[in-house]
């Protein structure tokens, strides 16, 4: 039987106006519509296209920072930050000794940040090139380092986990061209004391994926093994390390993010 292009299109109508017969709407009044009468997914416990799972939260990115984000430096003051040295101008915010730690306490989120190192490099050696870091609950450290011009141990240039897993590939712009950073990071997990699902991160560095879904395996350290995690930690401030390195920073801000298991 040779199928005509009109006979296709009946049985294509018919199909849809079967299916939409088959609407219904969300039971809170949202005005959300869907099936009910689909296959329930077994790792959801919904219908297929069911119109009373949780409905995603709306969020604005028409101003350049998510709605739902907490910023933490605006380019004007470090009221989200413990008191330091570090000095604000011109939108940006400079390293000059010690470590810009927050305020609050984050564990499971996505934190954008805006990084670059001095031109021409400074450094008093080739292991202080532009260095710096963000510590993730303070004790994970993704670096922060001159790797276009330095050939430093692939575990300690830019973007590495320091001390632990090198990055996918070297992303690095020139000293003195602002970077970005986009990481994700999932605290760890513990049960009956012990750890039940480590730590992981991914990041893009310059919208490079870099590090994808990497395992943690503990405290970043200098020239040792990591240093297991505290037992039952899952949140810590962010810190922002200084090496009397002048590195700057703009453009930070951070989203809490929800465990994938609660979703």
């Amino acid at each position: 039987m040779r199928v005509t292009a009109a006979v296709l299109a009946f049985f294509v109508a018919s199909a849809g106006a079967d299916a939409q017969s088959k609407l219904v709407d969300a039971k809170d009044g949202s005005g959300v519509f869907g099936y009910k009468h689909t296959p329930i997914q077994p790792w959801s416990g919904y219908h297929v296209h069911d119109p009373d799972r949780p409905k995603p939260p709306r969020v604005d990115t028409e101003a350049g920072v998510p709605s739902d984000a907490i910023v933490l430096f605006n380019g004007r003051d470090l009221s989200e930050w413990q008191p330091a040295k570090w000095k604000v101008e011109n939108g940006y915010v400079e390293a000059t000794e010690g470590n810009l730690v927050s305020r609050r306490e984050f564990g499971d989120c996505q934190l954008h940040l805006e990084w670059r190192t001095p031109d021409p490099p400074y450094g008093d050696n080739k292991m202080n090139s532009g260095n710096s870091g963000v510590h993730l609950m303070g004790l994970v450290e993704v670096q922060i380092f001159d790797s276009y011009t330095t050939k430093i141990y692939p575990d300690g240039q830019a973007a590495a986990v320091y001390g632990q897993t090198p990055p996918l590939v070297n992303a690095s712009r020139k000293p003195g061209v602002w970077q970005t950073y986009e990481i994700v990071f999932f605290a760890p997990r513990w049960k009956d004391g012990k750890l039940d699902q480590p730590a992981r991160v991914t990041v893009f560095h310059n919208g490079v994926l870099v590090q994808h879904n990497q395992e943690v395996y503990g405290e970043s350290m200098h020239a040792v093994l990591p240093k297991a995690l505290p037992i039952g930690m899952t949140a810590g401030p962010l810190h922002l390390s200084g090496h009397h390195n002048p590195v700057r920073f703009r453009n930070i801000w951070v989203r809490p993010l929800q465990p994938p298991a609660a979703r």
